[in-house]
């Protein structure tokens, strides 16, 4: 997807999620921009949404991962985002929520 990523990875306990993602985007960043795989500089937004699920879930959302395309053909990510947050009473700041990509609101 033009607008985000998601990465299902299993954790260990003792690894901080934030420490996961700073690696995950400063090896992906570096990794692109020497490629020069975008015009420009690559970079990523600030923050990031994690969210954890059971095992008996691992298929559900390997296949909700699989499908991201046709799934946000009904829905834009960042609406969805909202949506997740709003179910599951987490309160948010607009501040704080992903940008909109070029060319989309």
């Amino acid at each position: 997807m033009p607008d985000h990523i998601h990465a299902f990875i299993g954790l260990k306990p003792s690894m901080a999620i934030s420490n996961l993602v700073r690696d995950i985007k400063s090896g992906s960043t570096n990794f692109i921009n020497k490629h020069n795989y975008v015009q420009g500089k690559f970079s990523w937004q600030e923050g990031f949404g994690s969210f954890s699920y059971s095992h008996s879930q691992i298929e559900r959302v390997y296949n909700y991962i699989l499908n991201q395309e046709l799934h946000h053909k009904h829905i834009n990510f960042r609406e969805e985002y909202c949506k997740l947050l709003h179910e599951h009473n987490i309160s948010s700041d607009e501040k704080y929520l992903f940008k909109w990509v070029d060319g989309q609101e």
